[in-house]
């Protein structure tokens, strides 16, 4: 069963209080920043800090580490640092400006026993998110979305028009190999009416989540990215049906005026995984 991702937010590894507080937060995910949310000055105690931290217990949710680059001064001995973690204490570590699988296998070598993950955030990245994707060692993709509208000049739109073609590669990548993906952050984090219709656009792409930027952010996340009571009526009985024509000898069943196939069904028992996974994690 697949761990969910509705909610996966950042929390500064500077800030200890907070990395307390996120024991406690519905979040299916933490990603411990090093990086954009960590001032210059703060990046050698930030690692200290998050060493602590690591140490609590954070139930089901998945714990993963940004670092920074690893052309910056700090982006090695953030990856050495990672890596002298004890086992089970991190359960990915996310590289920022992925431009291509070279990027990634760097990282590799300084990790070798840990998940990676992805945060896809420049031109290059989108043109390269195929080969990103294939790599042995990747688990997951990030959408960087603020990076990528500063490197597109774009202007924001609340549609994200000028997101569509980055975020589009990006997802067929993902979804051609099995990838987790997660979408990129909503700034305002106090116009639940506009973080709801982006979650459901990205819900609507076929994202597994979002990345946020504030724990108010959590429940609206967390409702868009699960499966709905009517997707799981539908679901059960699209599969009861199904089985029923099987057992009569036919190849297709008709629910709710709409035919049933094989592929339908195959939708229907993830979406019921997906409930049960959501329902573990809440439980």
């Amino acid at each position: 069963m697949a761990r969910p991702y509705r909610s996966v937010l950042y929390i500064p590894a500077a800030n200890a209080r907070a990395m307390e507080k996120a024991q406690t937060l519905p979040a299916d995910a933490i990603i411990f920043d090093l990086e954009d949310a960590v001032s210059p000055t703060e990046k050698r105690a930030a690692r200290d800090h998050l060493a602590a931290a690591l140490q609590n217990d954070y139930g089901e949710r998945a714990r993963i580490v940004r670092i920074n680059a690893l052309a910056t001064e700090w982006g090695q001995d953030d990856a050495r640092f990672c890596a002298a973690l004890p086992a089970g204490q991190v359960d990915a570590v996310l590289l920022p400006k992925v431009d291509g699988p070279a990027d990634l296998d760097a990282l590799a070598d300084l990790l070798p026993g840990l998940p990676l993950w992805a945060m896809m955030e420049t031109p290059l990245g989108m043109l390269n998110a195929a080969q990103i994707a294939a790599h042995p060692r990747l688990q997951g993709m990030v959408m960087g979305t603020n990076d990528l509208a500063k490197e597109l000049n774009s202007r924001f739109r609340a549609d994200r028009l000028p997101m569509m073609a980055g975020l589009g590669l990006c997802l067929l990548a993902a979804k051609a190999h099995g990838t987790v993906i997660v979408d990129g952050v909503f700034n305002a984090f106090k116009d639940d009416e506009g973080l709801n219709a982006e979650c459901q656009q990205g819900r609507d792409m076929g994202f597994d989540g979002k990345t946020l930027i504030h724990p108010a952010q959590l429940a609206i996340a967390n409702q868009a990215f699960a499966p709905t009571e009517a997707e799981i009526d539908l679901a059960r009985r699209q599969i009861d049906a199904f089985d029923q024509a099987v057992a009569a000898g036919k190849g297709v069943a008709v629910v709710d005026g709409k035919i049933v196939e094989n592929l339908h069904v195959d939708t229907a028992r993830k979406t019921l995984d997906r409930a049960q996974a959501i329902a573990g994690m809440t439980g």
